[in-house]
């Protein structure tokens, strides 16, 4: 029979209506002690801390993606008018006070563009979006392992510092404010998320493997299953977390220049355009056109492809795969084998977290034993669910 730990509890994926929240009833309050119920108060507590989260978070998510469509069509907008009345004016021949007005509302409108479009590449709404709508979907999974863990009972102080831990990473990691606390939207190199607690080590290698020899129930672990899961966050590792980090640099940089290049075309444009009229037509004229087209078309590539989202996207990727991993490490160095979560259900969650069947998980780890054996790589990642 599985014993039900709390590390089960996170493990298990469980709808929010599968989950009745069921207060204590009268038997259940004349056999609890007052320190219990004390205990699973302090759990509601946190329950609500984290509903309310929820909808904040869904709701600032929703109000940023409306920024980006916003900011964009609007500051396109601006931008292809004011290009339209630099080439008016240059092909109008107009002199005197008609040339002024149209050089004059030309260079107003792009100078606005480039003022708004600096401060769209600032703050990054697609990125600010997507890392709501993650912040959304960790609080729903808090959530739904808070309601598991008040319906099956048997709580303990530890569950509810854990939960106020989690709670707390987690708005560290996603920040509603934009000013003081936003992230980093340009970093200097990529970096995963991070939107859990450090885990707590205990005792040192030697003393584990005494202990664990010392174990006369396995609670579903042996030898063969550590193996399997040693191997998989070496896969995860030289393939996957590799992957998403090359991947989330290019779009880092990529992210970087548009957002240079954008502003500075407008810019361009705004300049050129004062001079739309002079002696030296052609240039005058072809100058600022040209720039406030191409301004247009690299603020569309950028915000219309949501490029920002794309880097935070990576960013959340490669933190699933770290957070993996350090679940597996820190459950393997766990020194008490009956404070694990059960190896069985481990063992599943993790290969329903990477996309396969518990069979085809052995099979990873085997191929990859195998491949280091024979001095080469595999080219298999670990996740076939992204």
């Amino acid at each position: 029979m599985i014993p039900i730990t709390g590390k089960l509890v996170e493990g298990l994926t469980l709808k929010d209506s599968s989950i009745p929240l069921v207060l204590l009833g009268k038997n259940d309050f004349s056999n609890s002690t007052i320190s219990n119920n004390s205990i699973t108060m302090q759990l509601y507590a946190v329950f609500d801390s984290v509903s309310d989260r929820i909808e904040m978070h869904k709701n600032i998510g929703e109000q940023r993606q409306n920024w980006n469509n916003l900011l964009l069509n609007n500051i396109n907008m601006i931008t292809l008018t004011a290009t339209t009345l630099t080439g008016v004016a240059a092909a109008s021949g107009a002199i005197g006070a008609p040339l002024l007005a149209l050089k004059l509302s030309s260079t107003l409108l792009f100078s606005a563009a480039t003022f708004m479009l600096l401060i769209m590449n600032k703050i990054q709404p697609s990125q600010l979006a997507e890392e709501q709508r993650n912040a959304t979907r960790l609080y729903k999974q808090l959530r739904t392992q808070i309601k598991t863990k008040i319906t099956l009972g048997n709580l303990t102080e530890q569950d509810v510092e854990s939960s106020i831990e989690k709670v707390l990473a987690l708005d560290k990691a996603y920040p509603l404010p934009l000013l003081g606390a936003m992230l980093e939207k340009f970093p200097s190199e990529y970096q995963p998320a991070v939107w859990w607690p450090k885990k707590r080590k205990e005792g040192n290698a030697a003393e584990r493997k005494m202990k664990n020899r010392k174990n006369s129930t396995t609670n579903g672990w042996n030898e063969e299953l550590e193996i399997e899961m040693k191997e998989v966050i070496e896969v995860m590792k030289r393939k996957d977390i590799e992957d998403y980090e090359r991947l989330g640099n290019i779009a880092l940089k990529v992210n970087k220049s548009l957002a240079i290049a954008g502003p500075l075309l407008s810019g361009i444009a705004a300049i050129g355009s004062a001079f739309v009229g002079n002696d030296d037509g052609f240039w005058s004229a072809l100058v600022p056109v040209m720039a406030g087209s191409m301004a247009c078309a690299v603020n569309g590539f950028e915000h219309g492809g949501q490029v920002g989202m794309v880097f935070e996207m990576y960013r959340n990727c490669g933190g699933f795969f770290k957070m993996l991993g350090e679940s597996i490490e820190s459950t393997l160095e766990e020194s008490d084998l009956e404070k694990r979560e059960n190896g069985e259900i481990f063992e599943i969650k993790m290969a329903l977290m990477l996309g396969r069947s518990v069979s085809e998980l052995r099979q990873l780890a085997s191929k990859s034993a195998a491949c280091c054996m024979e001095g080469i790589s595999i080219e298999e990642f670990a996740s076939k669910l992204f």
